[in-house]
């Protein structure tokens, strides 16, 4: 049975959309979904700066939590501290770990400032997906 990892965050939008591109990416053994505790829609900048180093997330949508995918799931990865605090209970077999990760979303300034944030948050996670892919 092919083993999955959701990844979580507040709205669904920026690091859990990043991170299951990057899942797509290097956990090539493994189904990869995202969620959120809301769903506030795929973030454009997310898209532009994922597409900037190869990876197309623009057909992903934004979605809630789905119970079914969270308690059947081998492993689920928060990455914000919200989603971490008000994520459900998992079952025991289910493995939990916090990564966490600025929300780039939240970035004041320019356009390239807050482009500079999101491409921040990016390479930070795709480091870490990267080593977490490795360890496997």
């Amino acid at each position: 049975m092919t083993k999955s990892i959701y990844f979580l965050c507040t709205g669904n939008s920026c690091r859990s959309q990043m991170a299951q591109g990057f899942g797509k990416e290097f956990l090539t053994d493994r189904h990869v979904y995202s969620a959120g505790i809301e769903a506030h829609g795929v973030h454009q900048k997310a898209v532009e700066t994922m597409k900037e180093i190869g990876i197309d997330i623009s057909g992903q949508s934004s979605d809630t939590i789905d119970m079914e995918l969270l308690h059947h799931a081998d492993m689920v990865v928060t990455l914000c501290g919200h989603a971490n605090d008000v994520c459900p209970a998992v079952p025991p077999h289910v493995r939990r770990e916090h990564w966490e990760f600025d929300d780039p979303a939240r970035e004041k300034g320019t356009e390239e400032e807050k482009l500079a944030a999101f491409r921040r948050v990016r390479d930070e996670m795709q480091e870490r997906i990267r080593r977490f892919a490795v360890e496997q």
